[in-house]
């Protein structure tokens, strides 16, 4: 009798031990399940999220453009400015100060201004954007872009310029989007982009926005450096010690 009772309470604890197994077996099913659902979504919610407003900036006037740069390319100096598309301080100065370098340096003959980007500084959305606007230069847009990606900067890795709302700046421009999108797509300026970052680094850029002077002195080249959104004034003080070394 005693072990009836004593094998009858071994398969209830059994039973006990099993359905405790499958429940914890199930849980884990739940949240395995739930966790793959939540990363799902992440992937696929930026492909149908409402894209929202395009902003559009006030036109900027610069001469004699050619993909990424402006002015003179015979000019006694060359401004090259290392940015990132994502950088707040780099909105500041293309709202700000640039418009006055071009105006009293680019226009007049002694700049030439060249935007580069400054690879995957920020995040990957930097590369994206970069991207993006080397493609709309090669429809001779690069600076259209450049302008209209920056009127639409709302922060630092925050999913706002997805590859559907860099699209749909491109259409704002009205590119030929069969040539912009292969273009895109296919990464054809990520070796440029790599390049940029190192070409600023060699230059002393650690930073964005940081621009290099460089200018010839007896055949030997030269480079100032500038870091951040510095003012017109700055630029005006470098430039001119430039050129008076140049005896300009």
């Amino acid at each position: 009798m005693s072990n009836t009772k004593e094998n009858s309470k071994r398969q209830t604890r059994r039973e006990q031990m099993r359905r405790k197994e499958m429940r914890s077996r199930y849980t884990w099913i739940g949240i395995v399940t739930l966790a793959a659902s939540f990363v799902a979504f992440l992937i696929i919610y930026p492909n149908f999220a409402p894209l929202g407003s395009i902003s559009t900036p006030e036109a900027i006037s610069r001469p004699n453009v050619k993909f990424n740069g402006t002015g003179d390319p015979n000019a006694p100096i060359r401004i090259d400015e290392y940015s990132d598309f994502q950088c707040p301080y780099c909105r500041v100065f293309t709202e700000t100060t640039e418009s006055n370098l071009l105006e009293q340096f680019v226009a007049t003959g002694k700049v030439y201004f060249v935007y580069n980007s400054f690879g995957k500084y920020i995040g990957s959305e930097s590369v994206n954007t970069a991207e993006a606007a080397y493609c709309a230069g090669d429809q001779e847009k690069f600076w259209e872009m450049h302008d209209l990606i920056f009127a639409n900067q709302t922060g630092e890795n925050v999913g706002q310029f997805s590859d559907r709302y860099l699209t749909a700046l491109a259409e704002t421009l009205n590119l030929d989007m069969t040539a912009y999108q292969s273009c895109y797509d296919g990464n054809n300026y990520k070796d440029l982009i790599a390049q940029d970052e190192l070409d600023g680094r060699a230059g002393g850029v650690e930073a964005t926005p940081s621009f290099v002077l460089s200018y010839s002195v007896g055949g030997v080249v030269k480079t100032r450096l500038i870091q951040g959104a510095e003012t017109i004034d700055t630029f005006q003080r470098e430039i001119e010690a430039a050129l008076a070394e140049m005896g300009k």
